[in-house]
């Protein structure tokens, strides 16, 4: 089961790698094919606007990774909740804002 439960905090992890990847370093080139809804010219002139969520997103992964990092199981548990909290929080945000297609990922 602790293996099960590494594997998709990792997952979660990689995830967000992407996402940090895509808002902060790849928006004008593959932002417009991933985000459909809005228009071409817009990723331009919001590309640092994008790496602001794009460095949250990295700041997510990187607490998920510390939480593989850590041997004792107790403070493992404790820290993986509370960065998988902190990504069901912003996932239900951004459902409710953005879209609903956010939960899904």
């Amino acid at each position: 089961m602790a293996l099960l439960s590494n594997f998709l905090v990792g997952l979660v992890a990689v995830v967000h790698l992407y996402i940090l990847w895509l808002e902060m370093f790849a928006w004008t080139t593959r932002g417009p094919k991933t985000f459909r809804s809005l228009r071409p010219e817009l990723f331009e002139s919001t590309k640092v606007l994008a790496a602001n969520p794009g460095l949250y997103n990295g700041f997510l992964a990187a607490g998920l990774g510390w939480a593989l990092l850590i041997s004792d199981p107790a403070w493992h548990r404790y820290v993986a909740s509370f960065f998988l909290g902190c990504v069901a929080v912003a996932g239900l945000y951004g459902a409710a804002t953005a879209g609903g297609r956010i939960l899904l990922v």
